[in-house]
């Protein structure tokens, strides 16, 4: 292992992208210090940190600082992270199934997947605006913002916040064509990630090695089952991430003039996990909305002697029972979504005709399309039930062992998913450069000689 870390530096190629890619994550992370003018950070981090983690926006806060590495304790130029390109992303692909223009190009290749990309950083931008100028009316209004300064803070704080958004976006690309990875996902995992020193510190300074310790502190059993779910839940993630089910390909034989050609028999995989992170992203996004808009209605003075509205917060409490019942339902629902929306059995049924290949057994199209359709809502039932596990994983954790959420979090949802898929491909592209230049990757050489 430590060999192979040493034939990284060895590669010049290989460590210049390393060392560029850690250069620009330096520079995103710097950028995070680096306030809005007008508005008082210290005051708004203050705040930030006294604020109850258990509540509905306390938790949809600590989901928002997943994807923004902590900012919103601090009014800075990067607070609103890269999730606006991520929503115009997602939003693109979704009318591509919609809308004819988009789906044609999608099928264009390289020329239309650039010309996609071009649109998305168009949307990027009215994304930004929108999502800048509720971010500054909220604390605008307040005491966080210097006198004098309103209207000057919120008309800075659009226009940085939207600025360092696309200086990310921008990063994010150039990572992608000089570094190492995928740069958007880099960004996310390295915003994940910073919070980990926190969530560490915040365990060590509440654990007391005794017995009996009082309510909010960790004893030594505690300690364990955290680090032992740890590492058992990464190794579950990896193992969900990296499972696939392989259907076996046949290729037609054909003769050119006086040799035979194909007959080779190869795979298909189909991932169990074919929606990966993102109906988790769903799930969790749309079960935001209910508890922060029942405790909105509570204090509507004609509403807060309610029975039936009191019955319905304390059933969509993020602890409470129907709540977890109610998420698991929603990725459930959005893994198969996901699923249909990725997934075309029939154009791949059509590809595997075109090539001359076919599935032993079936015959090719319509029949392929069926079986290959069947197979895929087989598998993503259990890799939707693995998200499932994974979501509530925190939850269970944080009401049984009285873990801040905060620490939960890194032991399942959606960061942890985020980190072990976007190392898992960093890890994968570093070996693929090493055994490209006949270098041992990551794997045991031994085990990979029985294979040859």
């Amino acid at each position: 292992m430590f060999g192979t870390f040493a034939n990284i530096f060895k590669v010049p190629d290989l460590r210049n992208k390393i060392l560029f890619t850690i250069a620009l994550l330096c520079i995103y992370r710097v950028g995070f210090f680096i306030s809005v003018p007008g508005f008082d950070a210290e005051k708004i981090q203050q705040v930030s940190s006294q604020r109850d983690t258990d509540s509905p926006l306390g938790r949809a806060a600590d989901y928002m600082q997943m994807f923004t590495g902590g900012t919103l304790q601090r009014s800075s130029l990067f607070g609103l992270g890269i999730m606006p390109y991520i929503s115009a992303s997602i939003i693109l692909m979704l009318l591509g199934e919609v809308l004819p223009a988009l789906k044609k190009l999608r099928q264009e290749g390289q020329t239309g997947h650039k010309k996609i990309q071009e649109y998305t950083r168009y949307l990027t931008v009215p994304l930004c605006l929108v999502q800048a100028l509720m971010y500054m009316k909220m604390f605008a209004g307040g005491e966080y913002v210097y006198p004098g300064m309103q209207v000057q803070a919120v008309v800075m704080g659009v226009v940085g916040m939207t600025a360092g958004t696309i200086f990310l976006m921008w990063l994010g690309e150039q990572i992608d064509e000089y570094g190492m990875g995928n740069g958007i996902s880099l960004i996310i995992m390295a915003g994940i990630l910073s919070r980990m020193p926190w969530a560490i510190m915040q365990v060590l300074q509440n654990t007391k090695l005794k017995v009996g310790v009082e309510p909010g502190q960790f004893g030594m059993g505690t300690i364990v089952f955290l680090i032992a779910a740890f590492i058992f839940v990464i190794a579950g993630a990896i193992l969900i991430t990296q499972g696939q089910r392989r259907i076996p390909i046949q290729q037609a034989k054909q003769m050119r003039g006086h040799r035979m050609y194909g007959g080779a028999r190869h795979y298909l995989p189909l991932r169990v996990n074919h929606g990966g992170v993102m109906p988790i992203i769903f799930a969790s996004s749309l079960m935001m909305f209910p508890p922060i808009v029942l405790q909105q209605l509570e204090k509507i003075p004609a509403l807060a002697n309610s029975t039936t509205l009191s019955l319905f917060s304390e059933a969509f409490r993020p602890t409470a029972f129907t709540y977890s019942v109610v998420f698991v339902i929603m990725i459930f629902l959005f893994a198969y979504f996901w699923t249909t929306v990725q997934f075309q059995p029939k154009d791949m049924a059509k590809n595997l005709r075109d090539r001359g290949s076919f599935i032993p057994g079936l015959r090719p199209g319509h029949r392929t399309a069926e079986y290959l359709e069947t197979v895929m809502v087989r598998i993503t039932f259990f890799g939707a039930a693995f998200l499932a596990i994974i979501a509530v994983v925190p939850s269970l954790i944080t009401q049984l062992l009285g873990v801040p959420f905060a620490v939960a979090s890194f032991l399942g949802g959606t960061g942890l998913l985020i980190v072990v898929s976007v190392s898992l491909d960093l890890v994968q592209r570093i070996e693929a450069n090493l055994i490209m230049r006949n270098y041992e990757g990551f794997g045991d050489s031994k085990v990979k000689g029985a294979f040859r």
